[in-house]
């Protein structure tokens, strides 16, 4: 497997404003360019493509929303080098309006297990004032990480994807990076 997907933690951020779109750069925790994406400004369906750089030669993983704007959107998540699904993320619409949920998919849409905005209270206070970063909580079976935190600033959304507490490799990392750019491109639309 490509050792992108090796890594322990990753620098996820979303330039807020672009012209053409969302440019997402996700980086290792040297501040190495891992992978690149340019989304398309104003898509009713999300199409996102992960490059291995910005000259978007290599396509590594695809990110496809299954229908258009959806309050509880599926995401399919593809292997773009061997064409394989990897499974899918489902936004829990209705409990995303209180705390943000995702639930993760495996191929046959069976739940593996869920992402989870980390505090009610936060998430809640979150709703009134946007200023307060998001952090979220990977939870497969008996495992819990604390895999997913965002720093403030306005102009850039950044995520640090830390999965250094999955020792055994539970989430497939291709999943749980499809997780943080859905976290940093979809939730970021809401705020």
């Amino acid at each position: 497997m490509n050792s992108i997907w090796n890594q322990s933690e990753y620098i996820i951020r979303k330039k807020v404003f672009s012209v053409v779109g969302a440019k997402v750069h996700i980086y290792n925790n040297s501040e190495e360019l891992l992978l690149f994406s340019q989304m398309k400004a104003f898509k009713l369906k999300e199409d996102i493509a992960l490059y291995t750089d910005e000259t978007m030669d290599k396509e590594l993983l695809r990110i496809k929303a299954r229908n258009m704007i959806d309050f509880s959107a599926t995401y399919d998540v593809y292997d773009s080098e061997t064409g394989e699904s990897l499974g899918a993320l489902r936004r829990k619409g209705l409990k995303s309006i209180v705390k943000d949920e995702w639930a993760i998919l495996d191929k046959r849409d069976n739940e593996l297990g869920f992402i989870k905005e980390g505090s009610l209270f936060s998430a809640l206070l979150r709703r009134f004032i946007t200023l307060i970063p998001q952090q979220y909580n990977v939870e497969i079976g008996n495992l819990v990480i604390p895999a997913y935190r965002q720093n403030f600033n306005p102009f850039v959304t950044k995520i640090i994807a830390d999965f250094s507490e999955d020792r055994q490799g539970v989430l497939d990392r291709r999943m749980g990076i499809a997780a943080a750019v859905l976290l940093c491109v979809i939730e970021g639309k809401q705020d």
